[in-house]
């Protein structure tokens, strides 16, 4: 889930004005909330979504921003039963518009916490880079001193590689994945969702992820699908972005059938629901509308999804004992 594709457009709009910012006038999505709702409601490819994407992020401008964005996710997730999220943020998109990485990292760490002390949810944050730039711009900021502190003082667990993924293989980033490795950090890139299955081979030889974003496309290589059943990496399925996006014209296309049969993990997730027209638990439901899932088969789901979590085991056992007690109510 990217807290930045948490912005939807009531927020959007909001922020806009408080920090006067003028949004495209050339645009007839921008003439109201309820326009650009329905612009994006369909959206055409990956890089259509992207476009609206990174205006969006124009309007975040100070600390006070960041926390609202993350606060507004926190609420509806919490809402809808989250317990913990691990959540992405994009620091070059900020960076390159003089918004400096301190500020995003205090919003959102302030919204963490209170989302903690007042929700019970948990969280961690994961630091992407934008795979359309440059590797060595993404290195450079990789390098820079703020995010460099964060590592090492556990504000931020681990990195991650989105935007755009046909034209950007990932054994292109394979230099930041081998010092993210040295320093400890948990590793994880989009991979096999618009591009081959072939990334997330690449993802794991190259990158030494233990996670893969998305990862629909790996059903095409059964090789590869029994390596990631094997090693136990969890997928991070989204099923509205997929659709929305055109990677499947219906869930039901998504290979859950055939992951949960090869006995390949994946949790569900909303990737950015402010865009893609629902949060978690729309998400939940769109998979079960199409696959008719068997309370069995959530239960493997659910619990693969707080193995394959970056929290402490402690929560995990909070998270596991929670589980248990709701398959015990449907009985």
């Amino acid at each position: 889930m990217h807290l930045e594709g948490a912005l939807s457009p009531a927020v959007l709009f909001s922020l806009a004005k408080r920090n006067n910012i003028q949004l495209p006038q050339d645009d007839a999505a921008y003439a109201s909330v309820e326009a650009l709702n329905e612009r994006y409601s369909r959206f055409t490819s990956l890089d259509d979504f992207l476009h609206y994407y990174y205006i969006g992020m124009s309007v975040l401008i100070t600390e006070t921003d960041f926390y609202d964005l993350a606060s507004d996710y926190f609420r509806r997730a919490a809402a809808q039963g989250v317990m913990h999220a691990e959540v992405f943020f994009d620091p070059q998109a900020h960076l390159s518009r003089g918004v400096s990485y301190t500020t995003v990292l205090a919003g959102f760490t302030r919204a963490r916490q209170h989302a903690e002390e007042n929700l019970k949810l948990t969280s961690e944050l994961i630091c992407c880079f934008l795979r359309h730039l440059p590797p060595a711009e993404c290195m450079s900021t990789f390098e820079q001193p703020d995010v460099q502190a964060s590592y090492k003082d556990g504000s931020v667990i681990g990195i991650g590689l989105d935007s755009s993924e046909a034209d950007f293989p990932p054994y292109m980033f394979q230099d930041i994945y081998a010092q993210a490795g040295e320093l400890g950090l948990k590793r994880t890139a989009h991979a096999a969702e618009e591009g081959p299955a072939d990334f997330a081979r690449s993802a794991l030889d190259d990158l030494g992820v233990t996670r893969i974003d998305h990862g629909k496309r790996i059903v095409e290589d059964e090789t590869l699908m029994r390596r990631v059943a094997a090693e136990k990496i969890l997928l991070t399925l989204c099923p509205l972005s997929n659709k929305c996006l055109g990677g499947v014209k219906e869930i039901s296309e998504l290979p859950v059938r055939e992951f949960l049969k090869n006995g390949v993990r994946f949790s569900v997730n909303s990737d950015d629901p402010a865009y893609f027209g629902g949060y978690i638990l729309e998400n939940y439901c769109a998979l079960h509308e199409a696959f008719d899932l068997s309370a069995k088969e959530w239960e493997t789901i659910v619990a693969n999804g707080i193995e394959g979590s970056w929290c402490g085991e402690s929560r995990k056992e909070e998270m596991r004992t929670r589980l248990a007690e709701v398959i015990k109510e449907q009985k």
